[in-house]
Formats: structure tokens, sequence, C-alpha cells
């Protein structure tokens, strides 16, 4: 599948499953604005945001028929498309907690729900210098002068992380000189994510060998890890790893570590990361599920497109 056939399918699937039950993926939150805020300095237009009490009551009438269906306002601000406001929203059913983003016009009576997209000639170019001279600090792996990077913004709770891992994992070892980044984005909706975020940066930073194993198996045993026993099991994982499992359990408690995580997160969100998994490769944003071969593809691109660039003397 392309990466325009995924956004489209991605849009066609969100408007289906919103008219039925809710959206697919999280947006981490912030703090609701205040009705009628503008936008940031600099901006075409001024942006006229929703209150949360009408967002609250939009989403009352949409799914107020089920009671099994709750819902929680996570964030209202100016999106990056002039004019637009963003809302995000976290869904929960019986199946489990799921949201994503809305975008509201200026007049409030009409909203759109799907993936926005970098244009221009050159749409993936903010990204990647974002990423290169942004705060990546998670483990990383392969040259670091390669010309194709790859950073992965994961959940060690998620489950579609999980099931990405081996295409990933895959993907790396047909392709040994890309640059590698796990960068760490823990959701909210997920009640040891943050913790195993902690962990995942403290075995970094004590080994990178270890991490990957760490990783690895953290993910291998997601199902049997809950909120009560995770320091129990994470200790274990790193131990195991070849690291000091009680000593990484002391640095992932530490403020600084705290801070690392929340640095990696709102890296992720200045992209425009709503959810994990999330690929970027040179600044392309793909989700990690799909196929092997198209992230080979797109990596291949990218390596002949840096190539061309480099033999034409042109950035």
């Amino acid at each position: 599948m392309t990466l325009m056939q995924r956004n489209a399918s991605a849009a066609i699937f969100c408007l289906a499953t919103f008219a039925h039950l809710g959206w697919a993926q999280a947006k981490p939150s912030l703090h609701p604005t205040k009705q009628g805020a503008a936008s940031p300095a600099g901006a075409a237009a001024a942006t006229v945001l929703p209150s949360e009490e009408t967002v609250n009551s939009f989403l009352f009438q949409t799914f107020g028929y089920d009671p099994t269906i709750t819902w929680k306002v996570e964030d209202i601000r100016p999106s990056e498309i002039p004019g637009l406001a963003e809302v995000n929203i976290v869904i929960t059913t019986p199946q489990g907690a799921n949201s994503n983003r809305l975008f509201v016009s200026s007049d409030g009576k009409h909203a759109i729900t799907g993936d926005v997209l970098p244009f221009g000639a050159k749409p993936y170019e903010e990204a990647r210098e974002k990423l290169a001279k942004g705060t990546l600090n998670g483990p990383a792996k392969g040259p670091a002068n390669a010309p194709v990077t790859i950073v992965d913004f994961s959940d060690m709770q998620c489950p579609h992380c999980q099931k990405a891992e081996p295409a990933v994992e895959s993907l790396l070892a047909q392709e040994p000189d890309v640059h590698f980044v796990f960068q760490n984005f823990p959701l909210p909706m997920h009640n040891w994510a943050e913790k195993a975020a902690a962990y995942v940066d403290c075995v970094g930073r004590a080994s990178n060998e270890a991490v990957w194993k760490f990783i690895d198996k953290t993910f291998e045993d997601q199902n049997n890890i809950t909120a009560a026993n995770v320091d129990e099991k994470l200790k274990a994982i790193a131990t195991a790893a070849g690291v000091n499992g009680d000593e990484i359990a002391v640095c992932a408690a530490k403020p600084e570590t705290k801070s690392r995580i929340e640095a990696s997160i709102a890296l992720g969100k200045s992209l425009g990361v709503t959810g994990t998994p999330t690929l970027f490769i040179n600044g392309r944003s793909i989700g990690a599920t799909a196929p092997v071969e198209t992230l080979k593809k797109v990596v291949e691109f990218e390596a002949s497109q840096v190539k061309a660039a480099q033999e034409n003397g042109t950035k």
C-alpha cells in the first residue's frame, strides 16, 4: 500500500468509525484553551476555538445513544492550519480507549477528521530538519551520518507497536546502513507506558546493547505486564538484558528521566504525531504498520534523493 493510499484508507476508516463508535489512536493531552483565543502570532487569521462545553454537547449528541461510550476532551487549540481549531478527544468503548483529532471551522458549524499532510515542493523537509535539530534522546543504532534516518515514536504498552516491531526489525536487517532512533511516546490512555518509557530511557543510557534486548522482551511480555507489577517485571527484564535492574528502577524514578520523556513527547507533538507507532523516514511520516516492502521502498527512495542532491550540490 502506498503512503497516499494509506492516508486515504485511514481517512475513510476514521469517518466510518466516527459514525458508529469513535476514532482511532491517541493524542497526548495539553491544557484546553479558552473559547475565542487567537492563533499564534503571525498566523494569517485568528482562530476561534469551540468551548469544551460545545465539544461535550457535540459528543453527547453523537454518542449519547450508547451508555457504554464515554469520552474526555484532552485539548482544544489553534491548529497548524490557519483558521481551523484542533480538538483532541479520547473516546472509550468496551473495546478500549481511542482518539483522534477534529478540525473545527471558525464558524463552529463544520468538523473534519483525518490526517493533515505537509504540502509543497519539498513537503518533508521541515520535519526532517526539525528532527535533525530536535531533542532526539532515544537509543539509536546504525551509522550516525547515514543518508537515511528513521525515527520511531513508540509506546511500550501499545499493542500496535508490539505487532509492528517485527516489521521494523526486518527493515533494519535489510537496510543496515540507515540510522535508527527509538523515541519514547507513551500515550496517556496507557497506565504503565510512561514508566516503561522511563525504563527504556535509563537502560539505553546504561547500555546501548542491552536496550534493544529490553525493548524486544518488554514487547514480548506486554500482555503480562500491569500497572501493579510493572516495576517488578521491568526490573527483571532489565537485569536479563544485562544491566542492573535495581539501578535502572532508581534512574526511572528521577525527575531528570521524566523531563527526558516529556521532551520526547513534545518533539513528537511538534511533528504532528497523534498515535503510535509512527515512523519518520527522513522526515516523511508513515505508519510502522505499513508492509516491510513499502517501508524498504521509501528508504531506498529517500537514499536516492539524498545521493542525487549531493551529486547536484543541492540540499
